[in-house]
């Protein structure tokens, strides 16, 4: 018998996280939308059932949610306010993705999609999206809510901090760039070949810092 889950966030990546959650074997009892202005309205055939925080303002102990955005800190806002009352983000892994049996993966929010690869003594942190053919090479930590592009590649032994954003088709090399730093975001199709500081932007091949992200971290 199929699990329910929820979907939080309504948008142009949401039929691709309804059809991550069916494969695994959940049944889409509805959706949540960050304000009220399609409570009522369909999508993809299921019902939007109110905002964030109509959903935040109710009993959902126990209840399972999958949170569908790429914006790491409202995702991070959300999933800590939702594990606080009781929620359950479960980890939910495509069943076509290789997962090695010396990974460590966090049972708490991890997504991974169609075609991944984790290979062994890897440690993925909660609350963590990997896209669609993805590959995370050996001995890499990916802490709490990155975001992994499609087509990324993270080489060996790299530290993802908390909070990354790698963008799609990017390639982080082995042994060259050792740490991501916390809040940073790596450009598509980026080419890293060493360590990136906390809270920068870095684009192109070799990828290099364009600014800084935010201005308040």
């Amino acid at each position: 018998m199929s699990k329910k889950i929820y979907l939080l966030g309504v948008g142009r990546n949401t039929p691709v996280s309804m059809d991550l959650a069916i494969d695994c074997g959940y049944e889409i009892a509805g959706l949540y939308h960050y304000n009220d202005e399609r409570t009522g309205q369909m999508d993809h055939g299921y019902p939007i059932l109110g905002s964030f925080e109509d959903l935040l303002n109710s009993d959902i102990k126990g209840l399972n949610f999958m949170l569908t955005m790429g914006d790491n800190e409202i995702r991070e806002k959300i999933f800590e306010k939702i594990m606080n009352k009781g929620g359950i983000v479960p980890t939910i892994f495509h069943p076509t993705a290789i997962l090695s049996r010396y990974a460590i993966i966090s049972d708490c929010g991890v997504i991974a999609g169609p075609y991944t690869e984790i290979q062994a003594d890897t440690n993925i942190g909660r609350n963590t999206i990997i896209s669609t053919n993805v590959v995370v090479c050996h001995g890499t930590t990916i802490k709490s809510n990155c975001f992994i592009g499609p087509k990324a590649l993270v080489g060996a032994c790299t530290k993802l901090e908390d909070n990354v954003f790698v963008g799609q088709a990017s390639t982080i090399v082995s042994g060259k760039a050792n740490v991501i730093g916390k809040y940073s975001l790596v450009g598509a199709g980026s080419l890293v070949t060493k360590s990136v500081p906390t809270n920068v932007i870095v684009v192109g091949s070799p990828a290099k810092v364009i600014k800084r992200r935010f201005e308040d971290k």
